[in-house]
């Protein structure tokens, strides 16, 4: 993180735990607040111009993702949210362990409860409350049927690779100049997390 990704507006500056890992091509403005072991990926726009935005420990929003929220209002991603490629969040509460699937919109004063999976390309329209521990897909959103402590037990494990990766980054992560050839030393990435699908041998489904 450097701070020519991270702005002062109107007198709020951003407050950002020293684990968590903002990419420098993401940008974070005003008045928002985020937690421990946290990861926010490149193009992820979080504004906290107009309201509040509270990223609680162990969340992750990546890559383009938008939070945003209308003013005076403020958005919450509670303990170990999980915000998928390109959502976008927009005067909401996501509750804990909850996973809001790829291009997904949640718009404004909805609730989705502790450990709901929203499926990819769900809109949540304002003010639904979704209850705990449901699947949630299509436009407008439904839900469709209960999260299982199968599936339950997936999504935690999924979101703890997203905690342990802040850490790897500062660690590792620096520009380089790319190189015009493949090594033959060049190592192999091991698979330690499966798809659901792979998990369940079935047809596909919108939960990540």
């Amino acid at each position: 993180m450097t701070s020519s990704n991270v702005f002062e507006f109107d007198g709020f500056r951003p407050v950002i735990h020293e684990s968590a890992f903002i990419h420098p091509n993401a940008t974070i403005t005003g008045n928002v607040i985020i937690g421990r072991d946290v990861y926010v990926g490149p193009g992820a726009a979080i504004r906290g111009d107009w309201g509040g935005i509270e990223i609680q420990d162990g969340c992750n929003v990546q890559e383009n993702c938008t939070i945003h929220t209308f003013p005076g209002v403020t958005v919450v991603l509670e303990r170990s949210a999980h915000i998928g490629h390109g959502a976008v969040i927009h005067g909401a509460r996501i509750c804990e362990n909850t996973l809001v699937g790829m291009n997904s919109v949640v718009m404004d004063h909805a609730v989705v409860g502790p450990e709901c999976i929203v499926g990819a390309l769900t809109f949540v329209p304002a003010e639904m409350q979704i209850p705990r521990r449901k699947v949630v897909v299509g436009n407008p959103a439904r839900i469709l049927k209960d999260v299982s402590d199968e599936m339950l037990a997936w999504k935690t494990e999924g979101t703890r690779l997203y905690q342990s990766l802040p850490a790897e980054l500062h660690r590792s992560l620096h520009a380089c100049d790319p190189l015009r050839e493949v090594p033959a030393d060049r190592p192999t990435q091991h698979g330690s997390y499966k798809t659901w699908q792979e998990i369940k041998g079935a047809r596909p489904e919108s939960v990540k």
